[in-house]
């Protein structure tokens, strides 16, 4: 479906829509963003575009395609839920959202068939979905359930109120903590894989040393994001010739042939509520897999005694 209108005084592109369709500005960014929106017959995807007396816009509004339905027969440890938010435990080899390469029932699948109010901003398959883990990464997640609380949790994404720490579990000892500051973007040689490129987006994360195996060939570390590249985390370690066990696709080359995943865990997620203006800290209980591994491998009592948020904070004192 598409709709026209005749600019009559100046104003911004994404308040003018706003405005004539009823939508919030969020909702709006997305239909710019995806290029939906065109003035004077030319595509913009620049939300803050400024419109001249009569400018005429074309918008098309995306119509919901049905999606295919399939049986879930997984559940989802939830953490918190009040009628604004939910936070869950991700399991891996779980997709967070539909796509056209999906063909297995997604994290929104689940939500939908509880029959949990979710926000509509980012559309019919992201249902709810304020930020997203990779297929195989598991760990502590956000979920808006109202438009008011997703665009509050939107801004915190961006401002960096908001935010996760991660634990990896890597085939060789950091020298030391470190911070990586290096570019990213889809690497020109495999699409599958995200790489550093000179000329990609800004990409910044934190590596704090945690415990070392017993043997002291694996390392138990955190990662804190500054960013929120596509695969950042195990980009960034594949560029100092570190590799997350099970990460097959970045490098991870070993003995551990039964690993069906990479050891990758957001394990605590800290924001401030969208409605009561709380803060709020969530830890997500390290899954079955990784619990193995460690127990099999490292010092159990040093790792326990590691396993909360002021420890974690400590661990990256060496931050400016």
């Amino acid at each position: 479906m598409y709709k026209n209108f005749i600019v009559l005084e100046e104003s911004r592109l994404d308040k003018f829509l706003s405005e004539k369709l009823g939508e919030s500005r969020n909702q709006i960014e997305q239909l710019i963003k995806k290029e939906y929106v065109k003035v004077d017959d030319k595509i913009i995807a620049k939300t803050g575009y400024k419109l001249k007396e009569n400018q005429e816009i074309l918008v098309e509004l995306p119509e919901v395609e049905e999606s295919i339905s399939f049986d879930v027969d997984f559940d989802v440890e939830i953490i918190y839920e009040d009628e604004h938010i939910l936070v869950i435990n991700k399991p891996y080899n779980l997709v967070v959202h539909p796509a056209a390469s999906v063909k297995e029932p997604t994290l929104v699948d689940w939500l939908k068939t509880k029959d949990i109010s979710l926000s509509t901003i980012s559309g019919e398959e992201r249902h709810g979905i304020v930020h997203r883990l990779d297929k195989g990464t598991s760990g502590v997640m956000v979920v808006a359930k109202t438009n008011e609380a997703h665009v509050a949790l939107s801004k915190q994404l961006e401002d960096k109120t908001m935010g996760r720490y991660y634990l990896a579990i890597i085939d060789l000892p950091l020298k030391d903590n470190i911070i990586i500051d290096k570019p990213i973007a889809r690497n020109p040689n495999n699409r599958l894989k995200m790489g550093i490129v000179e000329k990609g987006k800004n990409a910044k994360t934190a590596f704090a040393k945690i415990a070392l195996s017993e043997d002291e060939k694996y390392e138990l570390i955190c990662c804190k994001l500054f960013t929120g590249r596509t695969h950042q985390i195990r980009v960034h370690l594949n560029s100092i010739n570190r590799h997350i066990l099970g990460d097959n696709l970045y490098g991870f080359k070993g003995e551990l042939n039964k690993i069906n995943r990479f050891y990758l865990h957001a394990f605590n997620l800290y924001l401030i509520h969208p409605i009561t203006n709380e803060k709020m800290d969530f830890k997500a209980n390290i899954t079955n897999d990784i619990n193995k591994f460690l127990n099999e491998n490292f010092n159990m009592e040093t790792i326990n005694d590691k396993m909360d948020k002021n420890f974690i904070n400590s661990a990256f004192n060496f931050i400016d």
